[in-house]
């Protein structure tokens, strides 16, 4: 088991330079938000957060996201091609037809592909948000900490973030497990595995699959058949190992979980930490409650004096970069594109950070020359890359405006905290 950490050396963060992710998930009340206390899971690098992931710590347990369920089919939309899907009595998702290949259904009323009354399993794969009710998938999905396996989508993804080398021993030893039954997503933690604990973890993926199916012909519609983890299991269990430095918590539930149900080795299991200091709490060590309330301000300052200005609406998110009151002696050409340089990376950092997503906008400095156009576009679309959530630059407009979009999963940040 890893090792407690406490006293005056736990009040040290020895930021490393190969292993920079930090992992902290505690509680706290948070002031301006009456709401709590939250269960808070942030991630840092060297010099600031990252990433961070708010739940009110009453509203954890009733977390939608990941469960499966029984459902019925209660209404069907031809014309967007979309149904509405009801995993509680009265209680109606949103599902596309589109993405429906292969649904496992329990009760079949009628001949045509989807019919109202039709009883599938269905997983919900995004929150709802405002008014709008969450979305439900017939694509189930079993996520390990090596591979995912899918039932709709029948074929064998690998991370983008494997080198070519592994990617293709991966392919070898995963492609022949397919049989049209489900497919294999092969995670970023696969690149350094052993072919045996991929193979003993396909297995535990398969037979938890076949489990489920199992149990799912003997119940009834609105059955919840799996409870997704909790929240900070799911986001630790999907991390890369080899960036993570430390995982930190002083949750003595949290920390039990981590132990017993990560699957980690002995190396990595020596990354989780337990906090118990009593001098100074975690959240204080982190500056945790300042890092969320930058997370929240309309103004992000950049090194060289410029600033973006991030304005959420309900249609879009909106950001406007400015040059501020940046001195260098750079000719007005310059200046604009190496402003527009800076923004561009913090903007990337800032999707994910404040988790906003559907349509954003960007006003970046206008710039006459279009090889700094071309380049502001090439330097933009490689820091969106690095965003773990699918994000898609569109183009430039003909106002030059830049507009992209980011796949909706989680509420924004802002939403977690308001509870919206």
């Amino acid at each position: 088991m890893p090792k407690m950490s406490g006293g005056n050396s736990s009040r040290w963060i020895p930021w490393g330079r190969a292993l920079s992710e930090r992992v902290i998930i505690t509680k706290k009340n948070l002031q301006g938000y009456p709401n709590g206390p939250f269960l808070i899971c942030a991630k840092y690098d060297e010099r600031r957060m990252t990433e961070v992931h708010v739940e009110r710590e009453d509203a954890a347990a009733s977390n939608l996201l990941g469960n499966i369920y029984i459902g019925r089919v209660a209404n069907i939309l031809k014309n967007i091609q979309a149904a509405f899907i009801e995993v509680m009595p009265g209680f109606s998702c949103f599902c596309s037809l589109e993405d429906m290949r292969h649904p496992l259904f329990t009760k079949k009323i009628g001949k045509q592909p989807l019919c109202i009354g039709d009883e599938l399993l269905v997983e919900v794969t995004r929150e709802g948000r405002g008014q709008k009710t969450p979305t439900v998938s017939t694509n189930l999905s079993f996520p390990g900490k090596y591979l995912v396996l899918t039932t709709e989508v029948l074929t064998l993804g690998i991370s983008k973030k494997i080198p070519k080398g592994d990617s293709a021993r991966l392919r070898a030893l995963l492609e022949p497990h397919l049989g049209g039954e489900y497919g294999l997503i092969a995670r970023t933690n696969a690149w350094e595995a052993s072919d045996a604990d991929i193979e003993r973890e396909l297995q535990d993926l398969k037979d938890a699959y076949g489990n489920l199916r199992e149990v799912a012909s003997h119940r009834t519609a609105f059955s919840l058949l799996r409870q997704s983890d909790p929240f900070y299991l799911a986001y630790v269990k999907g991390l890369f190992w080899k960036d993570v430095a430390k995982v930190t918590t002083d949750l003595p539930d949290v920390y039990e979980a981590l132990c017993q149900r990560l699957g980690l080795s002995d190396g990595e299991l020596g990354k989780l930490a337990f906090y118990e200091d009593k001098l100074v709490s975690l959240p204080a060590l982190y500056n945790l409650e300042r890092e969320l309330s930058r997370a929240l301000e309309k103004k992000v300052w950049l090194p060289s004096g410029g600033y973006l200005y991030i304005e959420p609406t309900e249609a879009l998110t909106v950001i406007d970069v400015n040059s501020g009151k940046d001195l260098r002696k750079k000719s007005q050409e310059d200046l604009f594109l190496s402003t527009n340089l800076e923004a561009a990376k913090e903007i990337a950092k800032q999707l994910a950070l404040r988790n906003i997503s559907g349509i954003c906008v960007v006003d970046f400095i206008d710039m006459s020359a279009k090889q700094h156009r071309d380049e502001l576009m090439r330097v933009f679309r490689e820091e969106l890359k690095k965003d773990k959530i699918p994000t898609t630059l569109v183009d430039i407009t003909r106002l030059g405006l830049v507009e992209l979009t980011r796949k909706k999963v989680h509420k924004s940040l802002r939403e977690q905290l308001q509870g919206g």
